[in-house]
């Protein structure tokens, strides 16, 4: 922490907390650094219109709209396909809302979050399960980004058709082209920290909304606005009600990062307003037109050809025009980077600075996390049902079990009280250093509620229960802790003002 020079009759100006209040609060830099500090509550710049876009953009995500489409490809129709996405929006408005208030309280990030629940070093486990997940998901959506380019490229460029039908290690030449160009680009805008981050969706959540309304407009227009509400074979009785009650639980599921992480954003809001109001407007309104606009693009090209589409891409990719493949295309690629931002890139950052706070910094960290993403070579992991569905699948699976410990132990166990300080001391009497630094009850918890997790989401025989994996495993997670958690305790609350540092990033 440095001191900012100024005129001789003013008084300096502290950038941070002077070495003499880190001693006080005995700060480990084993813990601590300018990224992983609280963030000081004067400064801070997210508003609600931050917070909304946010989810202006990952709500339109690719992935999402394949999943949503899939919806109708399994039988379901307009309403049933609005039932499901409505009571996952609820539940993750909710979910969202009380993971984002505890990031607006503290200033933490989560990494840092998770030593509350976990302990100063257990708290490694949450983040890096986290963060390995979201590293490989990365590199799969750069690469699927990249196909999008590579389609505009060749739109626009004819000649380079040759380039396209090369391959070496698995992609071909103009397929390095896009990867490396894509790569190249995020890891600038990641570099300049969270602000820049926050810049981007600001300007890439409008250019989304507008490109995807506009898409169901000309779709309902060529079928004179009367569109097929659902497929000849549609369902209906038990079979449709598990098919919405599992869209909607399939829905949190993918969010599952994202509760976890979400005091990574919210540490920079301005005021627990902002939080509510942008995901109210973020997710049940948004959703409500994601909603809209999938019931638009599958029933009308449903109606055009019988055809069930399973992306916008393939929409996109019909346009005649050039001019206007080449703006829809373009705006997919806006969309990718800014959700692989937000969603895939922040929480590796966060999680490798966590373990290497005297070393790292978070352009340092993403920088690293890029690199990883890029050297995995992520278009072979795309194309590995196994890596996909029992490697990633899997640690998905954890991501519930983790959600309902760090939530019990905050809201329901400490209700609400932290002593922030604490969280960055490796003291053997400190608060969160519990047995060695690890609170062995929330490990306690974890471990029988994620294997419990994992069989339903990956053994076949529970197939029926997988898409209710991410509840099971939360839920279970959080009974276990509720019981066993400490309470012969006295739970202090102590803000981070003292050690925290300005919003930077």
């Amino acid at each position: 922490m440095t001191k900012t020079e100024t005129t001789q009759d003013s008084a300096p100006t502290w950038m941070g907390p002077s070495p003499e209040q880190l001693a006080a609060h005995r700060i480990s830099p084993r813990f601590y650094n300018s990224d992983l500090a609280p963030s000081k509550k004067e400064g801070r710049s997210w508003t609600a219109y931050s917070v909304f876009t946010l989810w202006a953009n990952d709500v339109h995500s690719l992935g999402n709209y394949g999943f949503a489409l899939g919806l109708f490809a399994l039988g379901l129709g307009a309403w049933q396909i609005l039932v499901a996405l409505l009571v996952g929006a609820a539940l993750l408005f909710f979910l969202l809302t009380l993971s984002g208030f505890m990031g607006h309280k503290t200033g933490v990030p989560y990494p840092v979050m998770s030593r509350i629940a976990f302990g100063v070093h257990g708290a490694q486990l949450a983040a890096s399960v986290r963060g390995i997940v979201a590293i490989a998901w990365f590199g799969i959506q750069t690469y699927l980004a990249s196909s999008v380019l590579n389609v505009l490229l060749i739109t626009l460029m004819p000649g380079l058709q040759p380039w396209a039908d090369t391959e070496f290690l698995g992609l071909s030449g103009l397929g390095w082209f896009s990867f490396t160009l894509l790569w190249i680009v995020q890891v600038i805008i990641v570099s300049y920290g969270m602000e820049m981050i926050r810049k981007y969706e600001a300007i890439a959540g409008p250019i989304i909304l507008v490109t995807f309304v506009s898409l169901a407009i000309w779709m309902l227009s060529r079928v004179d606005f009367s569109i097929s509400w659902a497929r000849e074979d549609a369902l209906s009785g038990w079979p449709m009600w598990m098919h919405i009650l599992g869209g909607g639980s399939l829905w949190v599921a993918i969010y599952g990062t994202f509760v976890l992480n979400f005091s990574d954003f919210t540490r920079a809001a301005k005021k627990k307003g902002s939080i509510v109001v942008g995901n109210f407007w973020g997710i049940p309104i948004n959703m409500l037109v994601f909603g809209l606009v999938v019931i638009s693009l599958a029933g009308a090209q449903y109606k055009i050809d019988g055809t069930v589409i399973t992306s916008p891409a393939d929409i996109v990719q019909t346009i005649g025009n050039p001019i206007l493949l080449a703006l829809a295309s373009f705006a997919l690629l806006i969309l990718t980077v800014a959700v692989n931002l937000m969603a895939n890139f922040v929480a590796p950052t966060y999680a490798l600075t966590n373990m290497f706070p005297r070393h790292l910094n978070f352009r340092s960290a993403a920088i690293i996390s890029a690199v990883i993403g890029f050297v995995i070579l992520p278009w072979n992991l795309y194309d590995s049902p196994v890596v996909i569905v029992y490697f990633l699948g899997g640690l998905g699976a954890l991501l519930g079990p983790l959600f309902g410990v760090i939530m019990v132990d905050y809201w329901v166990i400490r209700k609400t009280k932290v002593n922030v300080p604490q969280l960055y001391t490796e003291a053997n009497d400190g608060e969160y250093f519990y047995h060695r630094g690890v609170n062995w009850r929330a490990i306690g918890a974890f471990v029988p509620a994620s294997m419990i997790s994992l069989v339903f989401a990956l053994v076949p025989a529970f197939a029926g229960f997988s898409e209710f994996s991410w509840f099971s495993g939360a839920g279970i997670a959080a009974i276990i802790y509720f019981i066993i958690a400490r309470r012969n305790f006295t739970f202090r609350e102590v803000d981070g003002e003292e050690i925290a540092v300005p919003t930077t990033h």
